[in-house]
Protein backbone atom coordinates (compact mmCIF):
# COMPACT_ATOMS: atom_id res chain seq x y z
CA UNK A 1 0.00 0.00 0.00
CA UNK A 2 1.36 3.53 -0.93
CA UNK A 3 1.55 6.02 1.31
CA UNK A 4 -1.41 7.92 -0.10
CA UNK A 5 -3.69 4.91 -0.26
CA UNK A 6 -6.55 4.42 2.62
CA UNK A 7 -8.90 2.02 3.90
CA UNK A 8 -11.61 4.23 5.68
CA UNK A 9 -14.19 3.65 3.25
CA UNK A 10 -16.90 1.24 3.88
CA UNK A 11 -17.69 -0.84 1.37
CA UNK A 12 -21.08 -2.20 2.96
CA UNK A 13 -21.62 -5.35 4.74
CA UNK A 14 -21.45 -8.58 2.60
CA UNK A 15 -24.01 -11.82 3.28
CA UNK A 16 -20.78 -13.31 5.60
CA UNK A 17 -20.59 -10.02 7.45
CA UNK A 18 -23.88 -10.74 9.67
CA UNK A 19 -24.41 -12.74 12.46
CA UNK A 20 -27.86 -13.95 13.70
CA UNK A 21 -28.95 -11.75 16.46
CA UNK A 22 -26.59 -8.99 15.56
CA UNK A 23 -27.75 -4.86 16.76
CA UNK A 24 -26.97 -2.29 13.96
CA UNK A 25 -26.97 1.36 15.11
CA UNK A 26 -27.67 3.25 11.65
CA UNK A 27 -26.15 6.79 10.60
CA UNK A 28 -27.79 9.43 10.26
CA UNK A 29 -30.32 10.72 11.82
CA UNK A 30 -32.50 12.56 9.83
CA UNK A 31 -34.57 15.53 10.63
CA UNK A 32 -37.95 15.53 8.09
CA UNK A 33 -39.11 19.25 6.89
CA UNK A 34 -41.97 20.73 4.92
CA UNK A 35 -39.21 20.99 2.47
CA UNK A 36 -38.62 17.40 2.08
CA UNK A 37 -42.93 16.81 1.68
CA UNK A 38 -42.83 19.07 -0.67
CA UNK A 39 -40.33 17.33 -2.87
CA UNK A 40 -41.98 13.77 -2.18
CA UNK A 41 -45.68 15.40 -3.04
CA UNK A 42 -43.69 16.96 -6.09
CA UNK A 43 -42.78 13.57 -7.08
CA UNK A 44 -45.55 11.64 -6.44
CA UNK A 45 -48.19 13.43 -6.18
CA UNK A 46 -49.83 11.84 -3.75
CA UNK A 47 -53.79 13.45 -2.90
CA UNK A 48 -54.83 12.56 0.50
CA UNK A 49 -56.21 15.35 2.73
CA UNK A 50 -55.60 14.73 6.04
CA UNK A 51 -51.78 14.56 4.93
CA UNK A 52 -52.47 17.97 2.32
CA UNK A 53 -53.78 20.05 4.62
CA UNK A 54 -53.34 21.31 8.13
CA UNK A 55 -56.23 22.93 8.05
CA UNK A 56 -58.48 19.50 7.55
CA UNK A 57 -55.89 17.60 10.32
CA UNK A 58 -56.24 20.14 12.71
CA UNK A 59 -60.12 19.68 12.22
CA UNK A 60 -60.25 16.38 13.01
CA UNK A 61 -58.41 15.96 15.34
CA UNK A 62 -54.42 15.67 14.42
CA UNK A 63 -51.92 18.60 15.61
CA UNK A 64 -51.49 19.87 11.75
CA UNK A 65 -50.70 17.84 9.19
CA UNK A 66 -48.22 14.69 9.52
CA UNK A 67 -46.13 13.28 7.05
CA UNK A 68 -47.38 10.56 4.60
CA UNK A 69 -47.28 7.76 6.03
CA UNK A 70 -45.00 5.96 3.28
CA UNK A 71 -42.58 9.19 3.43
CA UNK A 72 -42.00 7.89 7.37
CA UNK A 73 -41.03 4.25 5.94
CA UNK A 74 -39.40 5.15 3.58
CA UNK A 75 -36.59 7.60 5.58
CA UNK A 76 -36.39 5.14 8.06
CA UNK A 77 -35.67 2.30 5.30
CA UNK A 78 -33.15 4.62 4.33
CA UNK A 79 -30.75 4.88 7.06
CA UNK A 80 -30.96 0.93 7.01
CA UNK A 81 -29.19 1.00 3.38
CA UNK A 82 -25.81 1.09 4.20
CA UNK A 83 -25.25 -1.43 6.76
CA UNK A 84 -27.86 -3.77 5.77
CA UNK A 85 -28.12 -3.48 1.56
CA UNK A 86 -25.73 -1.43 0.11
CA UNK A 87 -24.46 -5.00 -1.55
CA UNK A 88 -27.89 -6.11 -2.34
CA UNK A 89 -29.31 -7.37 -5.28
CA UNK A 90 -32.63 -7.27 -4.97
CA UNK A 91 -34.92 -6.27 -1.99
CA UNK A 92 -37.46 -9.39 -1.66
CA UNK A 93 -40.35 -8.43 0.74
CA UNK A 94 -41.54 -6.96 4.13
CA UNK A 95 -43.88 -8.20 6.80
CA UNK A 96 -45.45 -7.09 10.22
CA UNK A 97 -44.58 -3.61 9.78
CA UNK A 98 -46.60 -1.11 12.48
CA UNK A 99 -46.84 2.36 12.21
CA UNK A 100 -47.16 3.35 16.30
CA UNK A 101 -47.21 7.10 16.19
CA UNK A 102 -47.72 10.24 14.19
CA UNK A 103 -45.16 11.65 13.08
CA UNK A 104 -45.26 15.70 12.24
CA UNK A 105 -42.37 17.93 10.06
CA UNK A 106 -39.42 18.97 12.47
CA UNK A 107 -39.42 15.07 13.74
CA UNK A 108 -35.84 13.42 13.63
CA UNK A 109 -35.85 10.20 12.43
CA UNK A 110 -33.26 7.75 13.10
CA UNK A 111 -32.81 3.38 12.82
CA UNK A 112 -32.08 0.47 14.83
CA UNK A 113 -31.57 -2.69 12.81
CA UNK A 114 -31.20 -6.66 14.32
CA UNK A 115 -30.49 -9.26 12.21
CA UNK A 116 -33.68 -12.17 12.84
CA UNK A 117 -32.96 -14.44 9.83
CA UNK A 118 -29.71 -15.70 7.20
CA UNK A 119 -29.96 -18.49 4.53
CA UNK A 120 -27.38 -18.78 1.80
CA UNK A 121 -28.38 -19.25 -1.01
CA UNK A 122 -27.48 -22.49 -3.14
CA UNK A 123 -25.74 -20.79 -5.95
CA UNK A 124 -23.09 -19.71 -2.63
CA UNK A 125 -22.75 -16.49 -4.30
CA UNK A 126 -25.32 -14.86 -2.15
CA UNK A 127 -27.39 -14.90 0.79
CA UNK A 128 -31.13 -13.88 2.56
CA UNK A 129 -30.46 -11.25 5.19
CA UNK A 130 -33.87 -10.90 7.37
CA UNK A 131 -34.01 -7.54 9.81
CA UNK A 132 -36.18 -6.30 12.10
CA UNK A 133 -35.90 -2.44 11.78
CA UNK A 134 -37.49 -0.01 13.73
CA UNK A 135 -37.83 3.77 13.61
CA UNK A 136 -37.46 6.45 16.29
CA UNK A 137 -37.98 10.15 16.97
CA UNK A 138 -36.14 12.47 18.99
CA UNK A 139 -37.51 11.57 22.15
CA UNK A 140 -36.68 8.06 21.61
CA UNK A 141 -40.12 6.75 20.89
CA UNK A 142 -41.36 3.92 18.47
CA UNK A 143 -42.69 5.06 15.32
CA UNK A 144 -41.95 2.32 12.75
CA UNK A 145 -41.52 -1.22 13.66
CA UNK A 146 -40.77 -3.30 10.58
CA UNK A 147 -39.20 -6.76 9.28
CA UNK A 148 -37.73 -7.41 5.38
CA UNK A 149 -35.67 -9.45 3.85
CA UNK A 150 -32.84 -8.94 1.03
CA UNK A 151 -30.84 -10.70 -0.96
CA UNK A 152 -27.20 -9.26 -0.51
CA UNK A 153 -24.16 -10.50 -2.09
CA UNK A 154 -21.03 -12.46 -0.66
CA UNK A 155 -17.47 -11.25 -0.85
CA UNK A 156 -16.09 -14.31 -1.41
CA UNK A 157 -18.18 -17.19 -2.54
CA UNK A 158 -16.66 -19.66 -0.84
CA UNK A 159 -16.79 -17.63 2.50
CA UNK A 160 -18.83 -20.05 4.72
CA UNK A 161 -23.02 -18.88 5.68
CA UNK A 162 -22.74 -16.58 9.21
CA UNK A 163 -25.80 -18.61 10.08
CA UNK A 164 -28.72 -21.00 8.69
CA UNK A 165 -31.92 -19.62 9.96
CA UNK A 166 -35.31 -18.23 8.52
CA UNK A 167 -37.28 -15.50 10.42
CA UNK A 168 -40.27 -16.37 11.78
CA UNK A 169 -42.95 -13.84 10.10
CA UNK A 170 -46.69 -13.40 10.77
CA UNK A 171 -49.04 -13.67 8.22
CA UNK A 172 -51.14 -10.25 9.02
CA UNK A 173 -51.13 -7.58 11.71
CA UNK A 174 -53.70 -8.35 13.75
CA UNK A 175 -56.42 -5.17 14.15
CA UNK A 176 -56.34 -4.54 18.13
CA UNK A 177 -52.51 -3.13 16.99
CA UNK A 178 -53.67 -1.11 14.73
CA UNK A 179 -54.71 2.66 14.85
CA UNK A 180 -51.49 4.00 17.45
CA UNK A 181 -50.05 6.52 15.06
CA UNK A 182 -53.82 7.68 14.40
CA UNK A 183 -55.19 10.04 17.07
CA UNK A 184 -58.95 10.18 18.07
CA UNK A 185 -60.17 11.66 15.29
CA UNK A 186 -63.58 13.70 15.08
CA UNK A 187 -65.52 11.47 11.96
CA UNK A 188 -68.18 14.52 11.67
CA UNK A 189 -66.20 17.29 10.62
CA UNK A 190 -64.57 14.71 8.23
CA UNK A 191 -65.64 16.36 5.08
CA UNK A 192 -66.13 13.98 2.31
CA UNK A 193 -66.17 16.37 -0.54
CA UNK A 194 -62.89 18.28 0.41
CA UNK A 195 -61.16 14.96 1.02
CA UNK A 196 -62.29 13.74 -2.58
CA UNK A 197 -65.06 10.72 -2.04
CA UNK A 198 -68.12 9.85 -0.63
CA UNK A 199 -67.50 6.38 0.37
CA UNK A 200 -66.44 5.91 4.11
CA UNK A 201 -65.25 2.47 5.92
CA UNK A 202 -69.18 0.49 5.51
CA UNK A 203 -69.22 1.25 1.99
CA UNK A 204 -66.73 -1.26 0.77
CA UNK A 205 -67.04 -5.20 1.33
CA UNK A 206 -64.92 -7.86 1.26
CA UNK A 207 -63.92 -9.12 -2.49
CA UNK A 208 -64.89 -5.62 -3.89
CA UNK A 209 -62.34 -4.78 -6.78
CA UNK A 210 -61.24 -1.09 -7.53
CA UNK A 211 -58.97 -0.43 -10.96
CA UNK A 212 -57.65 3.09 -10.08
CA UNK A 213 -57.37 3.49 -13.20
CA UNK A 214 -54.63 6.33 -13.66
CA UNK A 215 -50.75 5.18 -14.90
CA UNK A 216 -47.57 6.83 -13.85
CA UNK A 217 -44.85 6.88 -16.03
CA UNK A 218 -41.27 6.30 -14.43
CA UNK A 219 -38.54 8.59 -15.28
CA UNK A 220 -34.78 8.53 -14.53
CA UNK A 221 -34.76 12.01 -12.94
CA UNK A 222 -37.47 11.42 -10.66
CA UNK A 223 -36.46 8.04 -9.22
CA UNK A 224 -33.25 9.21 -8.04
CA UNK A 225 -34.36 12.17 -6.51
CA UNK A 226 -36.77 10.35 -4.89
CA UNK A 227 -34.67 7.65 -3.53
CA UNK A 228 -31.71 10.21 -2.45
CA UNK A 229 -34.47 12.14 -0.19
CA UNK A 230 -34.48 9.40 1.89
CA UNK A 231 -30.59 8.89 1.66
CA UNK A 232 -30.90 5.61 0.50
CA UNK A 233 -27.41 4.74 -1.19
CA UNK A 234 -27.91 1.33 -3.01
CA UNK A 235 -25.41 1.45 -5.80
CA UNK A 236 -28.01 -0.31 -8.20
CA UNK A 237 -30.17 2.30 -7.98
CA UNK A 238 -27.60 5.19 -9.40
CA UNK A 239 -24.76 3.65 -11.04
CA UNK A 240 -25.87 3.53 -14.45
CA UNK A 241 -21.74 3.04 -15.34
CA UNK A 242 -21.38 -0.18 -13.48
CA UNK A 243 -25.14 -1.44 -13.77
CA UNK A 244 -24.67 -1.50 -17.57
CA UNK A 245 -22.40 -4.09 -17.40
CA UNK A 246 -24.79 -6.24 -14.73
CA UNK A 247 -27.53 -8.40 -14.86
CA UNK A 248 -30.24 -5.89 -15.87
CA UNK A 249 -28.06 -3.69 -18.08
CA UNK A 250 -29.01 -0.25 -15.88
CA UNK A 251 -30.49 1.28 -13.41
CA UNK A 252 -33.18 -0.76 -10.77
CA UNK A 253 -35.68 1.31 -9.52
CA UNK A 254 -35.98 1.39 -5.55
CA UNK A 255 -38.41 -0.90 -4.72
CA UNK A 256 -40.15 1.69 -2.36
CA UNK A 257 -41.22 3.97 -5.28
CA UNK A 258 -43.11 1.45 -6.72
CA UNK A 259 -44.99 1.38 -3.53
CA UNK A 260 -45.40 4.81 -3.26
CA UNK A 261 -46.62 5.27 -6.70
CA UNK A 262 -49.15 2.62 -6.13
CA UNK A 263 -50.19 4.39 -2.93
CA UNK A 264 -50.71 7.35 -5.35
CA UNK A 265 -53.07 5.58 -7.57
CA UNK A 266 -54.90 4.26 -5.38
CA UNK A 267 -56.39 8.00 -4.60
CA UNK A 268 -59.07 7.09 -6.75
CA UNK A 269 -61.26 4.88 -5.37
CA UNK A 270 -59.89 4.90 -1.23
CA UNK A 271 -59.47 8.72 -1.74
CA UNK A 272 -60.87 8.28 2.41
CA UNK A 273 -58.45 5.85 3.41
CA UNK A 274 -56.15 8.28 4.35
CA UNK A 275 -53.85 6.57 7.23
CA UNK A 276 -51.71 3.74 6.11
CA UNK A 277 -51.68 1.86 9.97
CA UNK A 278 -49.75 -1.45 8.93
CA UNK A 279 -48.06 -3.23 6.19
CA UNK A 280 -48.88 -7.05 6.39
CA UNK A 281 -46.51 -8.22 3.56
CA UNK A 282 -45.08 -7.41 0.47
CA UNK A 283 -43.21 -8.58 -2.51
CA UNK A 284 -41.71 -6.94 -5.28
CA UNK A 285 -42.73 -9.62 -8.09
CA UNK A 286 -40.42 -8.25 -10.63
CA UNK A 287 -38.06 -5.20 -11.56
CA UNK A 288 -39.04 -1.87 -12.43
CA UNK A 289 -37.27 0.74 -14.58
CA UNK A 290 -37.23 4.08 -16.28
CA UNK A 291 -39.77 4.66 -19.37
CA UNK A 292 -42.39 2.06 -17.62
CA UNK A 293 -45.66 3.27 -16.64
CA UNK A 294 -47.28 2.11 -13.78
CA UNK A 295 -50.61 1.28 -13.11
CA UNK A 296 -52.51 -0.24 -10.28
CA UNK A 297 -55.69 -1.94 -8.50
CA UNK A 298 -56.83 -2.85 -5.15
CA UNK A 299 -58.99 -5.59 -3.54
CA UNK A 300 -60.81 -5.15 -0.24
CA UNK A 301 -59.18 -8.43 1.60
CA UNK A 302 -60.84 -7.91 5.05
CA UNK A 303 -62.50 -4.94 6.70
CA UNK A 304 -62.21 -5.05 11.12
CA UNK A 305 -63.11 -3.11 13.97
CA UNK A 306 -60.57 -1.75 16.07
CA UNK A 307 -61.33 -2.84 19.85
CA UNK A 308 -61.93 0.68 21.68
CA UNK A 309 -62.92 2.72 18.92
CA UNK A 310 -65.75 4.01 17.03
CA UNK A 311 -64.09 7.04 14.89
CA UNK A 312 -62.42 4.67 12.33
CA UNK A 313 -62.68 1.31 10.90
CA UNK A 314 -60.09 -0.55 8.76
CA UNK A 315 -59.58 -1.79 5.45
CA UNK A 316 -57.07 -5.12 4.41
CA UNK A 317 -56.59 -4.30 1.20
CA UNK A 318 -54.34 -5.87 -1.55
CA UNK A 319 -52.50 -3.21 -4.07
CA UNK A 320 -51.82 -4.66 -7.29
CA UNK A 321 -49.00 -2.74 -9.09
CA UNK A 322 -47.99 -3.27 -12.82
CA UNK A 323 -45.74 -2.19 -15.53
CA UNK A 324 -47.29 -0.81 -19.22
CA UNK A 325 -50.53 -2.86 -18.26
CA UNK A 326 -53.84 -1.02 -17.73
CA UNK A 327 -55.81 -3.13 -15.01
CA UNK A 328 -59.43 -2.81 -15.99
CA UNK A 329 -59.43 -6.58 -15.87
CA UNK A 330 -57.28 -6.56 -12.47
CA UNK A 331 -54.48 -8.65 -13.55
CA UNK A 332 -52.73 -10.77 -10.79
CA UNK A 333 -52.12 -14.71 -11.20
CA UNK A 334 -52.09 -17.08 -13.81
CA UNK A 335 -52.47 -20.33 -11.79
CA UNK A 336 -49.55 -19.98 -9.30
CA UNK A 337 -47.36 -17.80 -11.29
CA UNK A 338 -47.83 -13.91 -11.14
CA UNK A 339 -48.95 -12.11 -14.51
CA UNK A 340 -45.72 -11.02 -16.43
CA UNK A 341 -47.04 -7.34 -15.94
CA UNK A 342 -47.20 -7.67 -12.21
CA UNK A 343 -44.38 -6.12 -10.18
CA UNK A 344 -45.86 -5.43 -7.06
CA UNK A 345 -48.11 -7.57 -4.54
CA UNK A 346 -48.83 -5.31 -1.27
CA UNK A 347 -51.46 -6.64 1.74
CA UNK A 348 -51.54 -3.69 4.40
CA UNK A 349 -54.33 -1.80 6.15
CA UNK A 350 -55.46 1.49 5.78
CA UNK A 351 -57.93 3.14 8.57
CA UNK A 352 -61.13 4.95 7.08
CA UNK A 353 -63.69 7.07 9.07
CA UNK A 354 -66.72 5.63 10.35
Amino acid sequence: MSNTETTKTNPGNFFEDFRLGQTIQHATPRTVTVGDVAVYQGIFGSRFAVQSSDVFARKIGYAHAPLDDLLVFHVVFGKTVPDVSLNAVANLGYADCRFLKPVYPGATLSAVSEVIGLRENANRKTGIVYVRSRGFDETSDCVLDYVRWVMVRKRYENAPAPGEKVADLTKAVDPSQLGRACPKIDAAAYDNMLAGSPYRFSDYKVGEKIDHVAGITVEDAEHMIATRLYQNTARIHFDHFNESKGRFGKRLIYGGYAISLARALSFNGLANAFHVAAINGGRHVAPLFAGLTVFAWSEVLATADIPGRNDVGALRVRTIATKDRPCADFPFKRGEEYDAAVILDLDYWVLMPK
